[in-house]
């Protein structure tokens, strides 16, 4: 039931050019400022000139960005993961000249593949983990001295270098996983929530159309007033047996049922009693299910309770959405019918949606209704249960209600509503 919504999803990741070049500058500060200290201040024995040549590099690349991309655009992925491929090689570089994995900044190495994980696509930030491995592995056995006093030489030996790689390797798997799965999931919850917006707009610029309908309705109340009388005066004037005669009735009649449809335009909303404000449970059921049927499975409707005492309940476009679409997703999976009870006392109405389908899988039945979880069982007719189900539970959490799903036989959606929080949603009576 979102066919046609524009969501930005995970494929869509783009960088802002700014918040990357803040980043590159840092680095490049903290580059700058690291060798400088060393090579300056602690005049240790170091390719200084190499090094701070590098950095000029970074800069200027920095720079080049700058020019080609305007400070407030986003960058693509593509661009993104260069340029992040770009500062791993620099660094190992760096690195090399400056004692490869014995040099305390190694552990930097990662950073590039943590911003990636943030922000890029897993294959890209799979391919900068594989780059960084493979920095890390020929840092190992290709670099200079790390940078000592002069005249002395600090070499630890290879087994704590290969301690240093496998922590390193550990690190990037370890932290690099880690804040993807973060990242994603709040992007889809980022992208869930956007769907959802999107579809209640819709729904509320719907709902605004009685209010519209309303002051067409004033509008035109009176040159309608006007054609009315106006066409009274000539069938008062004409001769019986003129032939324009039965012309100006037909048009006195047509123009009293434009007032007519007018008045009901204009009182649209205002009838607190109206069927497009309230209804009953019964009615509620029906009008969300009617669209489901006629597709080769049943849908039975059930009510238990007093119906003498029946609960009454606003037309919500939240409650029509969410309920259709679970009712929809039932009707994907079933195999023969839908059942939808709806049971009341006089503090609740709970409507449960059950299905003779495969059911939810144990592995995803405590995260239904977190966005994206997308399989039931191994049935996959229905197109899986992800951003609907979604969207329909948290609108109805958002009209009060309570939504809970269980695996009986089938798949059972269970809505519960306290019949105080249903009635005070509804209009005031004039």
């Amino acid at each position: 039931m979102i066919e046609g919504t524009a969501v930005l999803t995970a494929r869509d990741r783009v960088v802002r050019v700014r918040t990357l070049l803040l980043l590159r500058w840092l680095a490049i500060l903290g580059q700058l400022t690291a060798i400088l200290f060393v090579g300056v201040f602690l005049d240790f024995d170091m390719p200084l000139a190499a090094c701070l040549g590098l950095v000029a590099l970074s800069a200027w690349s920095n720079v080049f960005l700058r020019v080609k991309f305007a400070d407030n655009r986003r960058m693509t992925e593509g661009w993104t993961a260069g340029v992040m491929a770009f500062d791993i090689a620099q660094l190992a570089f760096q690195l090399g000249l400056t004692g490869g994995l014995t040099n305390p900044f190694a552990l930097l190495l990662i950073a590039p593949v943590m911003v990636s994980a943030t922000t890029l696509s897993a294959s890209r930030t799979f391919t900068l983990g594989a780059l960084v491995l493979l920095s890390a592995t020929m840092l190992v056995v290709a670099h200079e001295p790390l940078p000592w006093y002069s005249g002395e030489h600090y070499s630890p030996p290879f087994l704590f270098i290969g301690g240093i790689w496998l922590s390193l390797v550990c690190s990037l798997i370890f932290m690099g996983s880690y804040a993807f799965r973060v990242s994603e999931e709040n992007r889809q919850l980022a992208d869930a929530l956007g769907a959802t917006e999107i579809i209640l707009q819709r729904e509320q610029n719907l709902h605004a159309l009685d209010g519209l309908a309303a002051a067409a309705a004033h509008e035109l109340g009176t040159p309608l007033a006007t054609i009315l009388l106006v066409a009274k005066e000539m069938e008062r004037e004409l001769d019986p047996e003129s032939p324009l005669a039965e012309d100006v009735a037909l048009l006195r009649s047509q123009t009293e049922r434009c007032r007519q449809i007018l008045g009901q335009l204009k009182n649209l909303g205002e009838d607190s009693d109206s069927p497009l404000v309230r209804l009953n449970v019964r009615t509620l059921i029906e009008e969300v299910a009617e669209p489901h049927r006629g597709v080769g499975v049943e849908i039975d409707v059930v009510l238990q309770g007093d119906m003498g005492d029946q609960p009454v309940v606003a037309r919500n476009p939240a409650i029509h959405y969410g309920l259709g679409n679970l009712i929809e997703n039932a009707v994907d999976f079933a195999e023969t019918l839908v059942r939808i009870t709806a049971t009341w006392s006089e503090e609740r109405l709970t409507i449960v949606i059950s299905d003779d389908g495969p059911g939810f899988a144990d592995d995803v039945l405590d995260r239904i209704g977190d966005p994206y979880v997308s399989r039931r069982g191994e049935d996959q007719r229905g197109g899986g249960m992800g951003l609907g189900i979604f969207i329909a539970k948290t609108l109805l959490e958002r009209t009060g209600a309570t939504v809970t799903f269980e695996a009986r036989g089938g798949a059972t959606v269970t809505v519960t509503w306290l019949r105080r929080t249903l009635r005070a949603m509804l209009p005031e009576r004039h």
